[in-house]
């Protein structure tokens, strides 16, 4: 099975000044962080007008190699690189307003950088300032970024963005999708400015067996053209690439057989199975005892039919991959099993109650308070997964645990999209079939669209939706409408009934929070939650009835005084 391997070739030379304020860095990590977080390169150069530099461009290769491993293996590489990039920036820029250079800051901690991450197929590249990332294209070298330069004259000229020249760091950004034998140069103007993109292919070429060979050639054929700065090269060829469908997070429990039949009383690796719990299409789950922490556990195995199907287990070993990479009281655990697994199937902490499809029933007419308590629970189990760049995409009631203490957790990551492992099988728009259960699955799915985190938040405002009054707020239309002007017309049935106490502006909520449009929804799962309790001012607004509903004898008094002025008004204009 093939994996992501590339050929490397560094060279750096501080030419004719003092010190070199070039710094430059590479990080091949082993098979499995390689293959969720990819392979990282990346190149700094410091500005000349500033004694600090050096240091500016040390922290900033420094920092972006080690944090971007450090962020969580879920998160898209553009978010993660982002963030870390963002960061980096925030504390080069204190550095300079904490020193005497603090109102000038071309003399402060400041530096361009590029950036490469390879992760799966795809480059993906970081860009500010004016060092250059190129593509190797036949006998000439394509540029893949765009310089951050002004030029005031043609002598004179300054970076227009640079890491640390501002609080706020404008990056550019783009994906360059991969095939073996590409190669990229990387590299500082202290070889690009004094070498042709067709030279410098040459000497690339010429030196194919080495990079490191090649890279030491850019260099000296630069500095014998007259090169007056520091000179910084990388060379990156791509050798092998992963197959599509490898997936080594999955392999250890992926290749395993399907269990025997589980009974009572049966063993499953030294856990006792005492009963059935519930079984579907999709899998069967079981209460077991575990001896080894003499606690109850849940034991879910993938049904038969599924078994063979190669997406089906890979999502069926992920649910256990996703909960151990959250840690909230509002989201099912999965506890670490210690001994090693003969047979396919995964371990899950036991809770003792209901889910929520059965407390409905038990509580046909909940409260606001009760139905808000729940809400905002299943928000914050919600939140935990967004935070990692995940999406439920299946929240219902059925997926929702109620305890004892009436704690509720969200369970089944089945269908659970996890933006950095879609990422890396190629699948970074989302598309992907409807997984979750069509009259709690947000609208934009029936497109052919990815979902968001407003997708959730609109599965969530079904739910209470749905607690509140007993129906669903489009009834089943929804999967229905597979074109935008379709969804248009979907008109939201109000949640107020003379048979039920509830106050207008919860409506108003519901309906924001229940738009076909994920643009016209809440943006985040915080606003939602915040609205069901304190009711913004524009929310109260809308939800105030006219004044013929709130006050009749105001309305007609006003009504009687308005005709009173119009027939005055007609009469002064009658003939005498």
């Amino acid at each position: 099975m093939a994996t992501l391997n590339i050929s490397l070739g560094q060279c750096s030379d501080k030419g004719c000044k003092p010190s070199n304020q070039d710094f430059y860095g590479a990080y091949l990590p082993d098979d499995a962080q390689r293959r969720h977080k990819g392979i990282a390169i990346a190149l700094a150069d410091g500005i000349s007008s500033s004694t600090v530099s050096r240091e500016a461009s040390e922290a900033a290769v420094g920092g972006f190699l080690g944090d971007y491993y450090a962020t969580p293996s879920s998160w898209s590489v553009k978010n993660a690189a982002q963030r870390v990039l963002q960061a980096t920036n925030a504390w080069l820029y204190a550095q300079t307003r904490q020193s005497q250079y603090r109102y000038d800051m071309d003399r402060g901690y400041v530096c361009t950088l590029s950036t490469m991450i390879i992760k799966s197929a795809t480059a993906h590249l970081f860009h500010v300032g004016d060092s250059r990332i190129y593509q190797l294209a036949g006998s000439t070298l394509e540029p893949l970024t765009e310089d951050h330069r002004f030029w005031a004259s043609r002598e004179v000229s300054h970076l227009s963005r640079a890491m640390g020249a501002s609080q706020h760091l404008e990056l550019d950004y783009r994906a360059v999708s991969l095939s073996e034998g590409d190669v990229f140069l990387l590299a500082t103007d202290g070889v690009y400015e004094w070498l042709s993109p067709h030279a410098m292919a040459t000497i690339i070429q010429d030196n194919a067996a080495d990079l490191d060979v090649a890279a030491q050639a850019l260099v000296s054929a630069a500095l014998a053209n007259g090169s007056d700065d520091n000179l910084t090269v990388q060379l990156v060829r791509i050798e092998t690439l992963p197959d599509r469908d490898a997936d080594e997070l999955y392999n250890a429990l992926g290749g395993l057989p399907s269990p025997p039949e589980l009974r009572p009383n049966s063993e499953l690796d030294g856990l006792r199975i005492i009963r059935p719990l519930h079984a579907s299409a999709r899998s069967h789950v079981y209460l077991a005892h575990d001896p080894e922490s003499d606690q109850h556990v849940v034991v879910k195995t993938l049904s038969t039919e599924l078994a063979e199907d190669a997406a089906s287990v890979e999502r069926f070993v992920r649910e256990e991959w996703v909960a151990r990479r959250i840690n909230n009281a509002h989201v099912l655990s999965a506890p670490e099993q210690r001994k090693p697994r003969r047979y396919l199937y995964s371990v899950w902490a036991y809770i003792d109650g209901q889910t929520l499809t059965q407390w409905m029933r038990d509580h046909p007419e909940p409260n606001l308070v009760e139905v808000r308590g729940i809400i905002e629970q299943v928000a914050r189990g919600l939140r935990a997964f967004h935070r990692l760049e995940m999406l439920h995409q299946d929240v219902r009631p059925d997926n929702i645990m109620i305890d004892r203490h009436g704690t509720a957790r969200l369970i089944d990551f089945g269908a659970v999209r996890v933006a950095g492992i879609a990422e890396a099988d190629g699948d970074e728009t989302g598309g992907e079939d409807i997984l979750g259960t069509a009259q709690y699955t947000a609208p934009e799915y029936f497109l052919g669209e990815g979902g968001t985190a407003r997708s959730d938040l609109y599965s969530l405002a079904v739910i209470a939706y749905q607690m509140l009054t007993g129906t669903l707020p489009y009834g089943t239309k929804v999967a229905k409408t597979r074109t935008r002007a379709a969804q248009r017309k979907l008109a939201y049935q109000s949640a107020l009934s003379e048979n039920r106490e509830l106050p207008v502006w919860v409506d108003e909520v519901l309906k924001k929070a229940l738009h076909p449009n994920p643009q016209n929804r809440y943006p985040a799962l915080s606003e939602f939650i915040f609205e069901l309790r304190s009711p913004s001012a524009g929310t109260l607004k809308q939800s105030r009835p006219p004044l013929l509903e709130r006050d009749p004898v105001r309305f007609w008094q006003w009504l009687c005084v308005l005709l009173g002025i119009i027939i005055i008004a007609l009469l002064m204009k009658m003939p005498q």
